[in-house]
Parts: structure tokens; C-alpha cells; sequence
């Protein structure tokens, strides 16, 4: 991560060296990484679409275009394959919060950061029912995305642009809210958007003017 070292950042930074360095694909064959990532996009992609508990490791395998002896390969059970997955997402959302903390606009990073903190929601929802608890790499996501949701805010708050009584955790649990809600009105797909776009109204300030 590229920003100003505060103590969230620092802890967000060794999260994500941790989650990197523990990749299993790091000293694979090219061939067997291209399967693992290959494996790992749908798993996400379907469990994103429909949950992981609607999902078999059959249909995963297909939409890889590997076969199943490829995928207990390289995750043996499924709570490996769903952990590798919300790994996978953690260090994503880790990656852009790196981008993030560097860009020009606190404002509009802050933003982005709450719109990716909901999409990752959407598919931690159904991962969590599913995941062993006592995984060590699960108390090491969460930091990640914990002091990079506090990182973020902290950043945006220090510009004036918004509010200060807010918490990082409380952007993780808004957007654990608006998706609980979204769920329950299927029918209507526009909700979500409508809903994140009221919460970013109320979240953020308007650029303090110069003086």
C-alpha cells in the first residue's frame, strides 16, 4: 500500500504480506496456477450468483473447464475451496485499498471502498455458513479489511469529507445491512444500488471549501 503510514495502514499492510506469502499458487507450475486461478474466478463468480450453499464442486469444476480430479487436487474439501475464496476476496479487497488510499480524491475513494465493502458482503454472507472457524487465515482477513475500511475512513474524515462520529466497522457492518435487505426483495435488482447510493449520501461531506 502506497499512503501515509498510520497504524491502520501498517496492520492492513502485514495482513496482506501474510495472506500473500501463505498463497499455495506462489511455487506452482504455470500450468497448475492457470487451473487454480481458473478454479478459484468461478467458484467466486457462482457463489457470487447464487451462494456457496447452491453451488456443487461439480458444477465449479465445469465452468473452469477442468475436471474434479483437478479441483480436490488443489482443494481437497470444500471448506479448503471455500476458504481460498474469501482469502482470494480479502487480499483483493487489500490490493485495492492499497490503490485507494493513493488516489487523488479521499471523497471519492471512500466511495468506491464502501461500493467494494457491498459486493464483497454479497458473497461473504454465504461463504461464512460454510467456513471452518477456527482457520488461521480468517482472523488475518479480517484484519485486512478491517483497518483498510478504518484506513480509508480515517483518510477521508482527516480531508473534512466525511462524517466523524463513523467508525471503519461501521462500514462493514452498513454494508452487511443493505445486503440482508437486498435479499428479501429479490424482485427488485435495482435496490441494492438505490440503497448503497442513499448510505454514501448520509456517509460522505462535500469537499470543504478553500479558505
Amino acid at each position: 500500500m502506497n499512503a501515509v503510514e498510520t497504524a491502520s495502514v501498517k496492520a492492513a499492510v502485514d495482513g496482506l504480506e501474510q495472506l500473500r506469502s501463505a498463497r499455495p499458487d506462489r511455487t506452482m507450475r504455470a500450468d497448475a496456477r492457470r487451473n487454480y486461478e481458473r478454479l478459484l474466478a468461478e467458484a467466486s463468480a457462482a457463489f457470487a450468483e447464487r451462494g456457496a450453499d447452491d453451488v456443487s464442486l461439480e458444477e465449479i469444476a465445469r465452468r473452469a473447464g477442468v475436471g474434479i480430479g483437478t479441483l480436490y487436487r488443489h482443494f481437497p474439501t470444500r471448506p479448503a475451496l471455500l476458504e481460498a475464496v474469501y482469502r482470494d476476496q480479502a487480499e483483493a479487497l487489500g490490493a485495492l485499498a492499497g490503490k485507494l488510499l493513493a488516489a487523488e480524491s479521499p471523497r471519492a475513494a471512500l466511495a468506491e471502498w464502501m461500493k467494494a465493502l457491498v459486493e464483497f458482503s454479497a458473497t461473504k454472507r454465504s461463504l461464512m455458513r460454510e467456513l471452518v472457524a477456527d482457520s488461521p487465515f480468517i482472523p488475518v482477513c479480517k484484519t485486512v479489511i478491517g483497518e483498510s475500511s478504518n484506513a480509508m475512513l480515517e483518510r477521508a474524515q482527516q480531508a473534512g469529507v466525511a462524517r466523524a462520529d463513523l467508525t471503519g466497522s461501521d462500514l462493514s457492518r452498513m454494508a452487511h445491512g443493505l445486503v440482508m435487505a437486498a435479499e428479501f426483495a429479490r424482485d427488485d435488482p435495482g435496490l441494492l444500488d438505490r440503497m448503497v447510493s442513499v448510505v454514501l449520501a448520509g456517509l460522505l461531506a462535500e469537499p470543504p471549501a478553500d479558505s
